[in-house]
């Protein structure tokens, strides 16, 4: 222990302030500049340990590259009589765990907690430090209530690490680490730690979830009775549900929850996720621990998307590539507005010469057609397209458009490829069951994504299947060197969430950001180095994002009512559509003139109707539900609603006490959720790793129909008993069920075709018959109680 006014160099000891496993802590006094600081000091008698020795002087050369309000500033390190020490910035206040002796946190204070952990980590990452030791003690709160993250004495220098570092599997800065070392501390080590595996930023991200979890509910979410018992519960078990009476938002739940998955790639992959998804808890402050209870939203709104989407083009945003956004040397993006109408803007592309802008636009309720407006010129015309959405334009002027299209889903179409002149006239058709087009840097090769046979094949160039899947394919973008295809990837059809992802010209998929509740807007950046996209953890409001093709990822620019980027000029500008959208539920009773509201917030659908009107069970995908939806039931009396569980809602029980959801796992899961009282049940998957919207349920309630697909396979029809067994396929490749499919003598269904037509199928399997006065498109909405009759609908014919 060093004695008061011992000198270490230009620093006097004022009083020891405590001690730990890595050193001693005095208040000090820098004789230079008249300031207080703290010195962590190594005694002589520890630095004789090579080992802690090495650790001490990694975490000051770590800290010292760190310079972020919520990581301790280090100001100098030297030694003194052999023993090393680091001077750091002195900090008024207490420690996390000193504050947690008194309890739980409010759910607001532990996300203004949260996210500033998340910051300093994200800064810290950013570069290539791990923490590795993240815990309360760690975590220091000043007297204004900042918060700092301390000790970086087991941080990983992952840039700087030799060669080979990490070959012998251990968590440990460098591969002279003594093998079996498991560096960290007991209660919040991520599982990869206490398997002594590689360690990379996401060990981080599990501690955080670990003190997350501690903040809201007062108690570790690992610790048992021993060590051994704690390292099992780390490894195997889930954290206990938080108590009941905490008042914490199901959305920041699942945000713990996701930090605290055992497989590395199923939680956050950046610290800046996590505080981009806490701060869009507390971006709605007032709403935080409300929002969990709301039964009804501020305003009214149809089952339809109401559109109120403008195109920009953002003549400055290529600036932000390779830069960070806000800082004082990053310009900011000068956005110019392109039109001015009320309506919805599908897509937009440059012209080769950046001078011109082609979007495609459905104006106050009429088709969709095809604009070009001048750069400097307000004004638009239309080239006579009218019903054929715009895919790409080609580097020598012609237009890629979708003739004789069929409308599907968000801003999704299926047509015939057409080739337009860019001044209009009349197309040539190439191609049939076309979604998705874009033209290689040579101007006349193309990369289309074709329907067929229940899947969506991404073939580059036309002919040369590179990819294929049960899902749907959107955005796809060929790289500026012609050599990949990057594009959105939806595993569930109409669900626009999933992965973005590139395939190159042999097949080889790698997907290079994952899990995103929403997604929409893909392009690539002018020098083909990063993919840009748009897309939000919860909620509507998509933010623009970059992710490497080695799967570095960064936030660029979040705007009031999110955005979608659509295309980017060689210049750097791009081309950005931005709006509102709110989807709900409106009901008219029976006896009944004016139509009930019976939404809940901002995002309800997928609503399903008991057979005696009184129920209805739905999904909830606004922004505090966050990431995996919410399943819902409300009485149609407007009782307010109750949440289910999460889960995307499929079906509800002829008897309505069950409803049918997907849940995201790793591999999705059938989940029967109860009405009333009772435990969840989940249903064995056999071979399936996907479904698909639109189950069904037998009337006597003891099977189920529903699409699915295995493996390398389209989508197919499964029925599966709800007293047990694996579901079994009763139909060929590409044909999929709706909601209301099944007859009332549960005998046959009404699926649709692979060509888009609805037959009749045995539930047993066997022959389909065609559906005599119906067409290719068409829609069920269920039998009539004659059970001789069926109700449909045509996409194309809605307004």
């Amino acid at each position: 222990m060093l004695s008061t006014r011992t000198k270490l160099g230009p620093y006097e000891i004022v009083a020891p302030l405590g001690a730990g496993g890595m050193g001693e802590v005095y208040r000090a006094r820098d004789t230079r500049l008249g300031r207080e600081v703290a010195i962590k000091v190594l005694p002589e008698s520890f630095s004789k340990d090579p080992d802690r020795l090495r650790r001490f002087e990694q975490e000051a050369r770590a800290a010292s590259q760190l310079n972020h309000p919520n990581i301790v500033t280090v100001h100098d390190f030297g030694t003194h009589g052999g023993a090393p020490y680091v001077v750091q910035e002195l900090l008024e206040g207490e420690t996390l765990r000193e504050r947690l002796r008194a309890g739980a946190l409010p759910a607001r204070k532990a996300v203004d907690y949260g996210i500033q952990v998340a910051r300093g980590l994200a800064a810290a990452h950013e570069k290539g430090i791990v923490h590795r030791d993240l815990k309360p003690e760690n975590v220091f709160l000043t007297s204004d209530d900042r918060l700092k993250i301390l000790d970086f004495g087991l941080a990983k220098l992952a840039a700087a690490e030799a060669p080979g570092a990490e070959q012998n599997g251990l968590p440990t800065a460098t591969q002279a680490t003594a093998t079996g070392i498991v560096m960290g501390t007991l209660g919040y080590l991520s599982p990869e730690q206490a398997r002594g595996q590689t360690v990379d930023q996401r060990a981080d991200i599990f501690a955080l979830g670990a003190i997350l979890y501690e903040m809201l509910s007062g108690a570790s979410a690992f610790k048992r009775g021993s060590s051994a018992d704690t390292m099992s519960a780390i490894l195997k078990e889930d954290p206990p549900e938080l108590p009941s009476d905490s008042k914490v938002p199901p959305a920041l739940d699942r945000i713990v929850r996701r930090c605290l998955e055992k497989q590395p790639n199923q939680r956050f992959q950046d610290a800046s996720d996590v505080a981009f998804a806490l701060e869009a808890l507390s971006g709605t402050a007032s709403h935080l621990v409300d929002a969990a209870v709301q039964t009804r939203p501020s305003s009214r709104w149809t089952h339809r998307l109401v559109p109120a989407l403008a195109l920009m083009a953002a003549v400055a945003i290529g600036a932000l590539a390779g830069r960070r956004l806000f800082r004082s040397e990053a310009p900011q993006p000068k956005f110019t507005a392109v039109t001015f109408r009320r309506g919805a803007v599908f897509n937009a592309r440059f012209s080769p010469d950046g001078n011109s802008i082609y979007y495609a636009a459905a104006w106050d309720g009429n088709p969709i057609d095809v604009y070009v407006a001048g750069r400097d010129d307000p004004g638009a015309r239309s080239l006579g397209a009218s019903g054929d959405p715009l895919l790409a334009v080609s580097r020598k002027g012609d237009l890629a458009i979708l003739a004789h299209a069929q409308y599907l889903y968000h801003t999704s179409y299926v047509g015939t490829l057409a080739l337009l002149p860019p001044s209009g006239g009349s197309p040539r058709e190439l191609l049939e069951k076309v979604r998705e087009a874009d033209f290689a840097p040579d101007g006349e090769t193309l990369a289309v994504v074709r329907a067929e046979r229940g899947k969506n094949l991404l073939e580059y160039p036309v002919g040369h299947v590179l990819y294929e899947t049960p899902g749907w394919i959107s955005y796809m973008r060929i790289s500026p060197d012609g050599n990949r295809a990057a594009f959105l990837d939806h595993s569930v059809i109409v669900d626009d969430r999933g992965d973005v992802a590139v395939v190159d010209r042999n097949g080889k998929r790698t997907v290079l950001s994952h899990d995103w509740e929403a997604e929409a807007g893909l392009a690539w950046s002018p020098d083909g180095k990063e993919v840009w996209f748009t897309a939000t953890k919860s909620g509507f409001g998509l933010g623009l994002h970059a992710v490497t093709l080695d799967g570095k990822e960064r936030r660029l620019l979040a705007i009031p009512g999110g955005m979608t980027v659509l295309d980017m000029a060689r210049d750097g500008r791009a081309l950005i559509s931005r709006g509102t959208s709110r989807y709900g539920i409106s009901a008219l009773l029976e006896g009944e003139k004016r139509e009930r509201d019976l939404s809940w917030l901002d995002g309800s659908g997928a609503e399903h109707i008991s057979d005696d009107g009184k129920l209805i069970a739905f999904e909830n995908w606004s922004e505090p539900n966050g990431l995996y939806y919410a399943a819902c039931i409300r009485k149609t009396d407007g009782s307010p609603v109750v949440r289910l569980g999460e889960g995307l809602v499929l079906a509800l029980s002829p008897d309505a006490r069950w409803v049918l959801t997907v849940k995201f796992t790793a591999l999705p899961q059938l989940v029967m959720l109860p009405v009333g009282a009772g435990q969840p049940k989940l249903l064995p998957r056999g071979d399936l790793v996907a479904y698909q919207l639109g189950a069904t349920w037998s009337h006597d309630g003891k099977r189920l129909i529903f699409t699915g697909s295995e493996a390398g396979s389209g989508n197919r029809v499964y029925v599966q008993e709800v007293a047990g067994g694996d579901p079994h396929p009763i139909s060929p490749e590409g044909y999929r069920t709706f909601s209301r499919s099944i007859a009332m003598d549960d005998r046959s269904l009404i699926v649709a075709a692979p060509d888009s037509s609805l037959v009749r199928m045995p539930v047993a399997g066997g022959t389909t018959t065609s559906i005599p006065g119906t067409e290719a498109g068409d829609l069920l909405v269920g039998w009539a109680s004659d059970g001789k009759r069926i109700f449909v609908y045509h996409p194309a014919e809605l307004r």
